[in-house]
């Protein structure tokens, strides 16, 4: 060299250029790699060609992956219904609710023996009835609800309004009333799980009603004594029926729900006119049931839709 300094022997020279080709190639995103020209093999060491051909392979499969995603949402678009905005839908539930508090199946919440339960069951009681309301909300053909012997003064009610934002605006009506006040008792039809009677057809023409207990009371036939206090029709969900006893762990095998569970049972039944279906897809498995084998082939993954008319019995 004119300067002095030491010079670079013709190895030195190919090992600094090779290193900076893999510089350079590892500094490139995927982007620029695609628009760079191809150099030339006769160039580039090994190194820099396994590294291209990597490139290449993730190009080519992040390429497919793209496409593939264009093809899955443009089916998406074509097929799938179209999306309503939340206003529109809450417009759609008010409808439906208006519609069922003048033509609805009527079901009621007997609250009068509130005064059986501790504050913990009554505080669970406030919670299943936000769920009762949600799951009517909800449902295609929703109930005109009715919650009886619900004092200004109780427990519950101030339980309902401290959990549950806006009960006081939920879509049913609210009375201290008994259901016998506010229905005649030929047409009531009380549920209870320790009835001797099965529920075999759901009536238009009748009010069903639930006893608001939670479903860890301890207090035996409670709700069934209730309703032969009222002198009225007394009925069970048709357990036996349609289920039968699973073998668990525990040994553990119980009939009593929550009134939001039996309130989904009935919807469903009402919906789809098939107890099985409904019996399968609410009745909780941690209650050790299960619908027995011979109903098991009337289990449709998409039940027919049904119309609950005037002259119309769902059995």
């Amino acid at each position: 060299m004119a300067d002095g300094s030491p010079g670079w022997t013709e190895k030195q020279t190919d090992g600094f250029s090779e290193m900076m080709e893999l510089l350079h190639i590892d500094v490139q995103d995927q982007e620029e790699l695609e628009g760079t020209p191809e150099r030339d093999p006769a160039h580039c060491s090994k190194n820099v060609l396994r590294k291209q051909r990597h490139w290449q392979r993730q190009l080519a499969a992040k390429k497919s992956r793209r496409k593939e995603e264009k093809l899955r949402r443009k089916l998406n678009r074509e097929f799938a219904p179209p999306q309503q905005s939340k206003r529109v839908m809450k417009a759609i539930t008010r409808e439906r609710l208006a519609e069922a508090r003048s033509s609805g199946l009527k079901v009621c919440i007997d609250l009068s023996m509130t005064h059986c339960m501790s504050d913990k069951e009554v505080s669970r009681l406030s919670a299943q009835l936000r769920r009762l309301y949600g799951s009517n909300k909800k449902a295609l053909q929703p109930f005109h609800l009715f919650l009886t012997d619900l004092r200004e003064d109780s427990r519950l009610l101030s339980e309902c309004v401290r959990m549950n934002a806006g009960f006081l605006d939920y879509s049913m009506e609210i009375t201290q009333q008994s259901c016998l006040d506010v229905f005649p008792a030929q047409s009531l039809v009380y549920l209870s799980p320790d009835a001797e009677e099965a529920l075999d057809c759901v009536e238009r023409d009748k009010v069903y009603v639930l006893g608001g207990l939670v479903d860890e009371s301890v207090q035996k036939t409670l709700s069934l004594c209730r309703a032969k206090e009222l002198g009225v029709r007394v009925v069970r969900l048709p357990i036996d029926e349609y289920m039968q006893k699973k073998h668990n762990d525990k040994n553990f095998h119980s009939k009593i729900l929550a009134i939001n569970q039996v309130l989904d049972i009935m919807l469903t039944l009402c919906e789809t006119g098939s107890w099985t279906h409904a019996l399968s897809k609410w009745f909780p498995q941690g209650k050790g049931y299960v619908v027995a084998p011979h109903f098991q082939d009337s289990i449709s993954p998409d039940p027919p839709l049904q119309c609950l008319l005037p002259e119309n019995k769902i059995c």
